[in-house]
């Protein structure tokens, strides 16, 4: 009896570890450029860039998504489809962290992460005053 309980608990045990790992898998991606994102075609990137501000932009009320054209670390324009409204500090953007996948040359992106600058980096130091017993 006690051999066939182990058998059952070993069996769970990899089982869930397997579906486990299969899961986890599914949510990891890669920091690439546009170029090897297309390369990767179907598969799940992440591209850092900045967004250009003198390309067609806006939301798109039939398909539900933001468009905008991004430039990734090494140059390359590519248009971001973003399956999600536009980020309210959008346009006050440092860098743009994208999510997806690429497709026909058009990135389809989940999910983004707007890097803004720090309220902190201007900020000077203030000056420290030592009282005189």
């Amino acid at each position: 009896m006690k051999k066939s309980r182990l058998f059952i608990g070993i069996t769970f045990l990899v089982l869930f570890t397997s579906l486990v790992m299969y899961n986890f898998s599914g949510s990891i991606g890669s920091y690439v450029n546009f170029e090897q994102a297309e390369d990767r075609s179907g598969y799940r990137s992440y591209v850092i860039g900045t967004w250009v501000a003198d390309m067609p932009h806006g939301f798109n009320m039939e398909s539900r998504t933001f468009n905008f054209h991004m430039m990734d670390e090494s140059g390359d324009i590519r248009r971001v489809v973003f399956n999600n409204a536009k980020p309210s500090n959008f346009e006050d953007a440092d860098q743009l962290v994208v999510k997806g996948t690429m497709q026909n040359g058009v990135f389809y992106s989940d999910d983004m992460l707007v890097k803004c600058p720090s309220k902190y980096n201007d900020a000077q130091p203030a000056e420290l005053t030592v009282a005189e017993s």
